[in-house]
């Protein structure tokens, strides 16, 4: 999932360079979808929801994909963070590390 060219597994997790491809994407809505499935009357909505996403990234080209998620990575990330400060000093501090370990 990570595209930066490093080997080492220590240092192979770069939020910064996080670049899904279209089929790691699919795949990951498939487990969704195979997940919830298994209580589909509980999870209709949901299931009619993440097949919509399915097939959108079906039908957007890689380079928008790989914009798009590297967005949603990024405000996961920053809501994180965000979260770990109103919570918890030293977890906020341990993400501010990472955030800016480059």
């Amino acid at each position: 999932m990570v595209k930066n060219g490093k080997t080492n597994t220590k240092n192979l997790f770069d939020p910064d360079e996080l670049m899904l491809t279209k089929t790691e994407i699919l795949e990951f809505c498939d487990r969704v979808i195979k997940k919830w499935n298994k209580n589909p009357s509980k999870n209709t909505k949901n299931i009619l929801a993440m097949n919509a996403v399915k097939t959108s990234v079906m039908w957007t080209d890689d380079e928008s994909l790989k914009a798009i998620w590297r967005e949603i990575i990024a405000w996961t990330f920053e809501l994180l963070y965000e979260n770990a400060m109103a919570q918890d000093e030293e977890w906020a501090n341990m993400l501010k590390k990472l955030k800016n370990k480059k």
